[in-house]
């Protein structure tokens, strides 16, 4: 599948481990060299920033789209393109419309409700866009450990749980996203 768009998902903070900085900001210079256009929310602070920033830096082209009640008009840096939505709902509307695949690293609430829709849209044929999990150092093994739990107690399908895509490296996910193919047909409401 060729893949010329895709959206993070991230902290707005940098959390407590210097690694998952690294891996943000390896992950904008991944993006940016493999001529990928990086969609995110448009913070410019914690693992947001730093992968846009990154990106910027490595020649990469940047769309932040944001709630009109979180934009800011200085920013620590300046990116291509800003699209400024009324509601989150929008936002994730909007990322999810620029988007051909969406890659997930740690984060905090807002990280886990974006990851949990989008990962629902796909398993319930509202996309069929490739989700991926960074797992940096680690941090999403309990996420990984409850959904095998929801899958061995029966609340989720085996092939649905299987279309997480999980590694420990962007070119690893770019890997799998050039390979990916879409499992299931598109709902369409009659």
């Amino acid at each position: 599948m060729d893949i010329s768009r895709i959206c993070v998902f991230c902290g707005s903070s940098f959390g407590n481990d210097e690694k998952y900085r690294e891996y943000a900001s390896e992950l904008g210079k991944t993006l940016a060299e493999n001529g990928i256009t990086l969609i995110y929310g448009a913070g410019s602070r914690g693992l947001m920033g730093e992968v846009a920033l990154s990106a910027k830096r490595s020649g990469g082209y940047v769309t932040g789209v944001s709630p009109e009640r979180f934009h800011s008009h200085s920013r620590d840096f300046e990116i291509d393109e800003y699209i400024l939505v009324e509601t989150m709902h929008q936002r994730k509307e909007t990322m999810y419309r620029l988007a051909q695949g969406f890659i997930v690293m740690p984060g905090g609430i807002g990280t886990l409700d974006e990851f949990a829709e989008i990962f629902t849209w796909l398993q319930i044929g509202l996309s069929d866009k490739p989700v991926a999990l960074l797992n940096v150092e680690g941090f999403f093994d309990p996420l990984i450990a409850m959904l095998d739990r929801m899958t061995e107690t029966g609340f989720m399908e085996r092939e649905k749980r299987n279309l997480l895509i999980v590694e420990d490296t962007g070119k690893k996910i770019l890997d799998r996203f050039g390979v990916y193919e879409p499992q299931f047909r598109l709902w369409k409401a009659p």
